[in-house]
């Protein structure tokens, strides 16, 4: 042992039936509040890591569709004035076509964003629940 630190051997707990009902209670109390306490801290955990992965995922994903939109603007740009060359007479032709094409694919994506959201759930604390489950059954297994 060394001089000015406390004994690291703990002191046994007195056995069982030398206990009184009031410290039992007292004990099954203290601990049912602290692996409650340790169930909302997991939850917490557990939210935040996966805010933290949808963050960084819409962070890039934003980055990629900024430059994807600006290349399709050029690529556009070029198919029309090639529509207006090979297909049309009039310079406008060829810009009014990829407009209705433009509003049709925006349609189609404007609903598949719909029909995704409305699927999708806010995070779950799915570990979190699962633990508290198993604490619930095994605690109602203990009374019976």
């Amino acid at each position: 042992m060394i001089p000015g630190l406390p004994d690291p051997t703990p002191t046994p707990p007195p056995e069982p039936d030398q206990r009184s009902v009031a410290e039992l209670v007292f004990d099954v109390s203290e601990r049912t509040s602290t692996l409650i306490r340790e169930e909302i801290e997991l939850a917490k955990a557990e939210v935040s890591e996966k805010v933290g992965k949808l963050l960084r995922g819409s962070a890039v994903g934003v980055a990629a569709g900024a430059f994807a939109f600006l290349a399709l603007i050029l690529v556009m740009e070029g198919i029309a004035w090639l529509l207006n060359e090979q297909v049309f007479d009039n310079s406008w032709a060829g810009f009014l076509v990829e407009a209705a094409i433009f509003l049709l694919i925006a349609a189609g994506a404007g609903y598949f964003a719909y029909r995704s959201v409305q699927a999708g759930a806010p995070p779950v604390p799915e570990q979190a629940i699962e633990e508290a489950k198993r604490t619930k059954a095994m605690l109602e297994g203990e009374k019976k």
